[in-house]
């Protein structure tokens, strides 16, 4: 049972009006108590439409900024709007509302900081293309020596953040592709990193944008930022 917060729950999303709804159905069946939060990112398709009809909040922004401003947007709205707890959903249909618990539970008992919801902590069922499969191990491998911890899911986009990490990424959040930046931004700034076992599955609807070469260009650009980031005192 999740314990007394205010939620808020962030779904990125573009161009999802094929799998939103079926998103947005799942969340409010398994956490009714919490508010969510569409980021319409944009979109060229129904996707806010599908959101607002559903009757949950939407934010659209005029064009699309990709996830990172997507993602900071919805931690603005966190941080104004004075929640406790801020879940991140893909709107994809990928993530499970009834793992959410698994997330909060990890945040509100382990003392972390942001709960990572990885595929491959005890309930490996997800298996990723091979291409995508080279970049979690190399990033997983670069993000768990910077840290000091293992973290085995790095790209995952399924978090629990605090009140801590809702203020810092309201005000500090990586542009583009910011999954692995964002916990070495969180590690450099003092906050602690937590993962938690979580089932997914493969998107309801759209097809995913990332191609080998994309995932190529995607693991160097991040490489890169990171170390960048290591660099700024």
């Amino acid at each position: 049972m999740l314990l007394m917060n205010k939620i808020l729950i962030i779904v990125p999303a573009y161009n999802e009006e094929e799998s939103l709804h079926g998103a947005i159905q799942d969340l409010l069946g398994h956490v009714p108590q919490a508010d969510i939060l569409v980021v319409d990112d944009g979109s060229c398709d129904r996707t806010a439409d599908v959101a607002r009809q559903a009757g949950v909040s939407v934010a659209s922004i005029p064009f699309n900024l990709g996830i990172g401003g997507a993602m900071q947007t919805g931690f603005q709205y966190a941080r104004t709007k004075g929640y406790d707890i801020a879940i991140q959903f893909d709107g994809d249909g990928q993530h499970l509302a009834a793992e959410i618990e698994i997330l909060v539970d990890a945040l509100q008992k382990g003392g972390a900081d942001i709960v990572i919801g990885s595929r491959f902590l005890n309930r490996g069922e997800y298996r990723p293309p091979f291409f995508r499969k080279i970049g979690i191990w190399i990033f997983s491998r670069v993000l768990s020596a910077i840290i000091g911890m293992p973290v085995t899911d790095t790209t995952s986009g399924f978090r629990a953040a605090n009140r801590r990490v809702i203020d810092f990424f309201s005000r500090v959040y990586p542009e583009d592709y910011p999954e692995v930046e964002s916990l070495v931004l969180l590690h450099r700034a003092g906050m602690s990193i937590a993962e938690a076992p979580v089932r997914m599955r493969d998107r309801t609807g759209g097809r995913s944008s990332i191609t080998p070469i994309r995932s190529a260009y995607y693991m160097i650009k991040v490489l890169l930022a990171v170390f960048i980031d290591l660099l700024k005192k």
